[in-house]
């Protein structure tokens, strides 16, 4: 197993709870990112925020990018501790939303404007992505995966390091979904402070690009009826499991032991 070292909290839940409509969403939320540091080479995270359906994923995602603030509690950026605030945080949503009427590079050109980057930075972009020759094609012209690495781009001029991520798994065939397990990978190496959160109901796939699992659902109480508000039951840190950084992984004894328990798991939250 490869050798690394935790360093500082790069990104920190601290007690959110959520209530809407006189419902209580999301209960006492807590969890951090740490920067995990491994000698020679560079390694970023990739979080995994899993959870069955209306479970809260979705608000706590709309938390983590300050587009919603919570009732209580905060999320805190970076080693300082800063407060997210709307815009600070890259956000790719699961419809890959782009402007329908511009170019690929028009596209970044947008994003690249409002931080006070420039041409050259999109064009960097776009060749690490694969995209060097689709520049002046519309989104309408690209397929799925090049819509959705147009999105990862776009988003990573906003934010250098955090980026999240809403169900980037949902309807792609088997070999559309390793393609993407396997970019989001390589982009996360780029930078060892780039961070990736994941919002998805997808296990499998979860598994094998995350090296940290965040598990999200309701406790219950001693009838077994379920207490309102859902909140982080359990963190998986795959690493430690030698699940993390390296292909193959779904045949290993360890990747079908956590797969099944989290399978398990899953109708009771």
């Amino acid at each position: 197993m490869a050798e690394y070292e935790i360093r500082e909290t790069l990104l920190k839940i601290d007690g959110v709870s959520l209530t809407l409509g006189g419902k209580l969403i999301l209960r006492d939320v807590h969890a951090e990112v740490k920067n995990v540091h491994r000698q020679g080479m560079s390694q970023g995270q990739v979080v995994g925020l899993l959870g069955p359906s209306g479970v809260g994923k979705t608000r706590l995602f709309r938390i983590l990018a300050g587009l919603d603030s919570p009732d209580s509690g905060q999320v805190l950026l970076g080693a300082e501790g800063k407060p997210v605030a709307r815009g600070s945080v890259g956000v790719v949503a699961q419809d890959y939303p782009l402007f329908a009427h511009r170019t690929v590079l028009s596209n970044l050109m947008v994003a690249a404007g409002q931080v006070g980057k420039k041409e050259s930075d999109c064009r960097a972009l776009l060749e690490r992505f694969g995209l060097t020759g689709h520049e002046k094609k519309y989104p309408a012209q690209l397929s799925g995966g090049q819509r959705q690495r147009v999105s990862i781009a776009q988003q990573l001029l906003c934010s250098d390091h955090l980026l999240l991520m809403d169900e980037p798994f949902s309807g792609l065939d088997l070999v559309a979904l390793g393609t993407v397990i396997q970019f989001l990978g390589e982009i996360a190496a780029t930078d060892e402070l780039k961070t990736f959160v994941i919002v998805t109901h997808d296990i499998e796939a979860a598994i094998e690009v995350c090296d940290t699992l965040w598990l999200l659902g309701r406790d219950r109480d001693e009838k077994n009826e379920i207490i309102p508000g859902a909140r982080v039951q359990k963190v998986y840190d795959l690493m430690a499991l030698g699940l993390a950084w390296r292909d193959g992984i779904t045949d290993d004894p360890a990747y079908l032991a956590l797969l099944r328990e989290i399978r398990a798991i899953f109708p009771l939250l």
